[in-house]
């Protein structure tokens, strides 16, 4: 059945081009339950054989998952907030909650917003909490194009040299996954250390 839908997949994307690609990905990077990789390796195999160009599939593929993401961004900013403000002593969220995300989001926003489109089961929401913070917008954008970049890349490799052999693409991109993992777990382990030790000199130019 998995493969069935792959094919129909491709003859949709097929059929409606590169806008098919964004209004795909804009709904696999909101927060419907729609794969990503079922949208671009089969737009990258009809790429493979000239139906398509790889660049714009990565193009309007990064850009379908901005529009989904900016989405989710202006939902919880729009709605999510007041909601807390309101009614968030009930679920335990206090103003000072609020604030305290503001405070993270501003300082750490551009990080968690990159590792986040990187992330399995965390790339479609991580666009709730920098709305929820009010996250600056274009550090929000800049974030969000440069993690779903190099996801939509990775996938439309897979499926420009894998073709509709999903079973394949599915088995690399597993090890491409584990792989984007540890990377995120090294870049955050990083950025910690270099923020700590920024912190520090602050505190001791400071006394």
């Amino acid at each position: 059945m998995f493969h069935q839908f792959v094919v129909w997949l491709a003859d949709t994307v097929g059929q409606l081009g590169y806008p098919g690609i964004v209004m795909l990905m804009a709904l696999e990077s909101s927060f419907f339950p729609f794969p990503s990789e079922v949208v671009i390796p089969p737009a990258a195999y009809l790429a493979a054989g000239g139906k398509m160009s790889i660049g714009m599939v990565v193009l309007f593929g990064t850009l379908g998952s901005l529009v989904g993401a900016a989405f989710n961004y202006w939902i919880a900013l729009k709605f999510g907030r007041p909601f807390f403000m309101k009614y968030g002593r009930y679920l335990l969220v206090s103003p000072k909650s609020l604030e305290k995300a503001d405070r993270f989001f501003e300082r750490h926003g551009h990080i968690s917003t990159f590792v986040g489109r990187l992330l399995p089961g965390i790339r479609q929401y991580i666009s709730l909490p920098a709305g929820l913070a009010r996250m600056n917008i274009f550090a929000f954008c800049a974030a969000t194009v440069l993690g779903a970049g190099i996801w939509v890349l990775v996938l439309a490799g897979m499926g420009y040299w894998f073709g509709r052999n999903e079973q394949l693409v599915l088995q690399n991109l597993r090890w491409v996954t584990l792989i984007l993992v540890v990377g995120c777990g090294l870049i955050v382990f990083f950025y910690w250390r270099k923020w700590q030790s920024h912190s520090r000199r602050a505190q001791e130019l400071s006394e």
